[in-house]
């Protein structure tokens, strides 16, 4: 799969993972991982583009004695989920022409 194609999917997975409620790092891989694989770097790679493109927001609260990160989406993350959806009809259509007379 092209790199750039696959980071967005990546990305807006990411997000979809946090839309309804704030999550950390090995909840959002495992929410996750029915759908898709992917690995803690490549996770945390990702929430640091989201954070630097202002699509969610980050707070460190003390869970069990340890600190952990959760992530929180912005207007600017659920803008771009819905981008996403209108996108994958367009993805879909040029599936279909590329597709047509397969068998």
């Amino acid at each position: 799969m092209d790199i750039q194609l696959k980071r967005g999917l990546l990305d807006v997975c990411v997000l979809a993972a946090i839309k309804n409620e704030d999550s950390y790092g090995y909840k959002i891989i495992k929410d996750i991982k029915p759908y898709i694989e992917m690995s803690e770097s490549t996770l945390y790679t990702i929430l640091k583009r989201l954070e630097l493109s202002n699509m969610l927001t980050v707070k460190t609260l003390e869970y069990d004695g340890r600190l952990r990160k959760y992530y929180h989406i912005t207007s600017a993350g659920l803008c771009r989920i819905e981008e996403f959806k209108k996108e994958w009809g367009e993805v879909m259509s040029i599936y279909q022409f590329v597709t047509k007379g397969d068998k």
